[in-house]
C-alpha cells in the first residue's frame, strides 16, 4: 500500500511516499480503509521526535512504526479476534496510528461511528483536536454563560473548536489569533479578536475566567496577569519549549504553583477516547460544532500538507484525502 514514511527523526524532508506492507490489527484492533487523514501539529512531533521525552513511547533511536499520522476516517475493512463493538464495513472516525496510508490500525477504543452529516473529509478533521478542545474544556474549565473566555491560538484546529464550545455554553469568547484569521474566528462565535501582531492579552486589562493556551509561547507569569483571582487557565499540549521536555516544563510549573493560587493552572495532554468521540458525534450532529477545514491535498502530495502545517498558519485542520 502506499503511505507517507519516514525511517529517521528529521525534517520534512525525510518523508515520502512510498510502498509499505499492510497493517496487521492486533485482537483489539481494527483495519481502516482510509478515506481521509487530518494533519496537525501532532505530526511535527512524530517527524522530529521532539520534545525527546516522547521519544520513550514513539521510539528512542528511529520510529517504532515509520509511517506518520494519527487523525482518520473511513471503513473498517477487518476487525481483530476480541473487537465486538464494530464490523467489517462500517464507517468510522478516530485515531489509528499510521493514518497517511491507505490502511491504518486503530485500536477500536479509539474510534466511532463517523458523524452521519459529516463528509470524510469532515470526520477526519475532528478527533485528535476536536477531542483536546472538548476535554479541556469538560475537566477543570467549563464554560458558563456570561463568563469571559480567552482563547490563544483560536484560528488553529483546537482552537476553532474550542471557540465553538464555548459559544454553545453561551460564554464572551476573546479570540486570539493573526490578522489573517480575525474574520474566520468571529465567524465561529468569537465576540472579540485580539491581534498577536499588534497586540498582547493584558493590553485592555481584561480579566478572563478561563484561559485556553494552544500556543505555548507565553510565560506563566503573563497569561496568570490576564486570568482572574479565581481563574482557570488550561494549557494545552506541549508546544513551545526546548527539545527535551518542550511545553511540559512550563506544565509542571504551573501545577507546582496552583496549589499556592486562586488560580488554577493545569493543562491537558488529550488522549482520544471512544466515549468523547461519541460525545463529538453528537454534537456535530446536532450543529454546536463544525469541522473547518483551511485545505485539503490528496495523499501524495501529503509532504506538501505538513510543509504548509509548519511554515503557514491554517485556519482551522489541514486534511489529506486517500
Amino acid at each position: 500500500m502506499k503511505a507517507i514514511a519516514q525511517d529517521s527523526y528529521g525534517t520534512v524532508d525525510r518523508l515520502e511516499l512510498r510502498d509499505v506492507e499492510r497493517p496487521v490489527p492486533k485482537d483489539n484492533e481494527v483495519l481502516v480503509q482510509v478515506h481521509a487523514a487530518g494533519v496537525d501539529p501532532s505530526i511535527l512531533h512524530l517527524m522530529t521526535g521532539k520534545p525527546y521525552i516522547a521519544r520513550l513511547a514513539l521510539g528512542p533511536r528511529k520510529p517504532k512504526n515509520p509511517v506518520r499520522g494519527w487523525d482518520l476516517s473511513g471503513v473498517i475493512e477487518t476487525v481483530g479476534a476480541k473487537v465486538t463493538r464494530f464490523e467489517p464495513g462500517q464507517e468510522v472516525f478516530g485515531s489509528g496510528d499510521g493514518s497517511l496510508a491507505q490502511y491504518a490500525c486503530a485500536k477500536a477504543d479509539k474510534l466511532a461511528p463517523k458523524p452521519d452529516n459529516l463528509t470524510f473529509e469532515q470526520a477526519a478533521a475532528l478527533p485528535v483536536s476536536g477531542v483536546t478542545a472538548y476535554q479541556a474544556l469538560s475537566g477543570k474549565a467549563r464554560p458558563e454563560p456570561g463568563q469571559k473566555i480567552l482563547v490563544i491560538g483560536a484560528s488553529g484546529g483546537v482552537g476553532s473548536y474550542a471557540v465553538q464550545l464555548a459559544v454553545a455554553q453561551k460564554a464572551e469568547v476573546t479570540a486570539v489569533c493573526g490578522p489573517a484569521g480575525a474574520d474566520f474566528v468571529r465567524a465561529l462565535g468569537a465576540t472579540h479578536v485580539i491581534d498577536y501582531t499588534t497586540g498582547e492579552i493584558t493590553d485592555s486589562k481584561q480579566l478572563f475566567d478561563i484561559i485556553l493556551d494552544t500556543a505555548g509561547n507565553r510565560p506563566l507569569s503573563l497569561l496568570r496577569r490576564a486570568l482572574a483571582p479565581k481563574g482557570v487557565l488550561v494549557m494545552v499540549g506541549g508546544e513551545g519549549g526546548g527539545d527535551w521536555v518542550g511545553g511540559m516544563g512550563r506544565q509542571l510549573g504551573g501545577y507546582v504553583l496552583s496549589p499556592c493560587l486562586g488560580q488554577t493552572l493545569s493543562s491537558v495532554i488529550a488522549r482520544v477516547r471512544h466515549e468523547d468521540l461519541l460525545a463529538l458525534k453528537e454534537l456535530a450532529e446536532n450543529g454546536t460544532i463544525t469541522p473547518a477545514i483551511d485545505r485539503t491535498y490528496p495523499l501524495d502530495e501529503a509532504v506538501t500538507a505538513i510543509k504548509h502545517l509548519e511554515t503557514g498558519h491554517p485556519r482551522g485542520k489541514i486534511v489529506v484525502t486517500v
